[in-house]
């Protein structure tokens, strides 16, 4: 997938079917209409082409960073994705300019591709009943997707964000249509997770919403490739360290290579206990075998 940082840098494309949205998480109905958009092209031989923002344009806390969204859109077989800044000036373009300069004039939009609640423009002033109305007079079409619903739930990136803050990540899953997880860095960190006999990789993540404090049964995609292991969210109570920031630690199985400032993806199969203090370290380590027991017969 091509990426471009700005619908001004766009140069002309074939016949382009346009996805517009911020698409944050790529839940279920966001990737509803990435895949419409991506058949369409494929039938008319022209070009998928997403058209996102960041920041997000509400200033909400992102589901995931930018660099995992771009990825997630990447594997929908995405032709090209335009990211653009929304800055303050950005956010001062009315409606009707962002449909005529940005989707008419610099993409050339064939087909635009957008869900019924998606806003846009200054002051959020323009919708699709817009869209429709401009799509006759610049002579594009536009597809309208309903929102979608699952269990009862209407699928949101702000319900996934709340399933995800209450551990519930089994049910996050469902709505984003696959397993929940956090794109980060591998760092260095204090190397007690070796100390105790279980070497750990400290992970930055990307700006990510990450699960509650506690220990899950995971799995880790790192250079195309997926290992099982068990992942540490805490802050560490029964260690005294005066760093008590919240950590993200992974311990993966039968794994030996060096890392350090790789890009680790965690994927978060289950909850397997919250994290607690221990007395002393030999206890922690006792309980730590366990759940890698635990996780090891969960993974299978």
């Amino acid at each position: 997938m091509k990426i471009i940082y700005g619908a001004g840098k766009v140069r002309k494309l074939c016949r382009p079917v346009v996805a517009l949205g911020v698409f944050d998480g790529l839940h279920l109905g966001h990737r509803n209409i990435l895949q419409a958009a991506v058949k369409k092209a494929g039938q008319i031989k022209g070009t998928s082409l997403v058209l996102t923002f960041f920041p997000h344009p509400q200033g909400k806390e992102s589901l995931y960073s930018l660099e995992h969204r771009l990825r997630l859109i990447a594997e929908l077989g995405v032709d090209v994705c335009i990211v653009v800044n929304f800055s303050r000036s950005f956010a001062k373009i009315s409606a009707q300019d962002f449909i005529a300069k940005i989707l008419v004039e610099k993409i050339r939009a064939s087909f635009v591709y957008v869900g019924r609640n998606f806003r846009f423009g200054s002051q959020a002033a323009g919708d699709y009943r817009l869209l429709v109305k401009e799509a006759k007079r610049y002579k594009f079409r536009v597809k309208i997707f309903d929102v979608v619903k699952s269990g009862g739930l209407t699928i949101s990136s702000t319900v996934i964000r709340r399933l995800i803050k209450n551990s519930k990540i089994k049910e996050a899953g469902e709505l984003l249509g696959r397993r929940v997880s956090v794109l980060g860095t591998v760092i260095r960190g204090s190397r007690m997770g070796r100390l105790l006999g279980f070497p750990t990789a400290n992970i930055k993540a990307h700006h990510e919403v990450i699960p509650p404090a506690g220990i899950y049964a995971v799995q880790i995609v790192f250079s195309k490739k997926k290992y099982n292991g068990v992942c540490y969210i805490g802050k560490r109570p029964t260690i005294h360290l005066k760093n008590k920031a919240m950590r993200i630690e992974v311990h993966i199985f039968d794994f030996h290579k060096n890392i350090y400032g790789k890009v680790l993806e965690i994927q978060f199969i289950k909850l397997i206990r919250l994290d607690q203090k221990f007395a002393n370290l030999k206890d922690l380590s006792a309980q730590i075998q366990k759940d890698i027991i635990s996780c090891r017969k969960i993974l299978v």
